[in-house]
């Protein structure tokens, strides 16, 4: 995506404070926002940043994610969402004092798969691939190898939002930054 797309794209729950500069966005993410569903905490909740462009069919959506994660739960990454019982976010998560690749899938109800890291990292690439009714998320500390964390289900034939999102359910807000954010269309297999 060129800057220009970046900054044709939309916002579901805009930052108060947010700039694309050299096609990077930065946010302060909204204090006391996420999105979940229902399971295990028994709330729901909606409210994040979250910047987007609309994509059917098969793609692959990738970005480089950074931020300065303070409180538990703070957290950014990419996000696919249909709607707001129906979306995956994967990124980075900062739980209990530690660096998780996170992944949550909801259908209704939301699930939450973490890949904790034995040390700080200063930036992960996250990538999504869609095909069919599949998605297959990956992570990446280098751009060239990923490692597949997570094969979700997702309906099939529905356009979806893709973007970038950011939260910080238990904090007061905090700066994330995503570089490199590219969505392009995959070839028929």
């Amino acid at each position: 995506m060129s800057a220009q797309t970046l900054q044709k794209m939309n916002w579901f729950n805009e930052p108060e404070e947010w700039e694309i500069k050299d096609n990077i966005l930065t946010m302060e993410v909204t204090p006391q926002s996420d999105y979940w569903r229902i399971s295990h905490y028994g709330f729901t909740v909606d409210d994040a940043p979250f910047y987007y462009a609309e994509y059917g069919g098969e793609f692959e959506a990738k970005v480089k994610i950074s931020g300065n994660y303070i409180a538990r739960f703070d957290q950014a990454g990419l996000m696919l969402r249909i709607d707001h019982e129906n979306y995956i976010k994967a990124g980075i998560e900062f739980v209990d004092g530690k660096f998780n690749i996170s992944t949550v899938v909801t259908h209704h109800t939301s699930d939450w798969s973490v890949i904790t890291l034995d040390r700080p990292i200063p930036f992960i690439w996250i990538k999504a691939v869609r095909r069919l009714d599949a998605v297959e998320i990956f992570y990446s500390f280098d751009d060239i190898n990923y490692t597949m964390m997570r094969n979700a289900w997702m309906q099939d034939n529905i356009p979806m939002r893709v973007g970038l999102m950011g939260a910080c359910p238990d904090g007061n807000g905090f700066t994330a930054k995503f570089e490199h954010f590219t969505v392009k269309h995959l070839p028929d297999k």
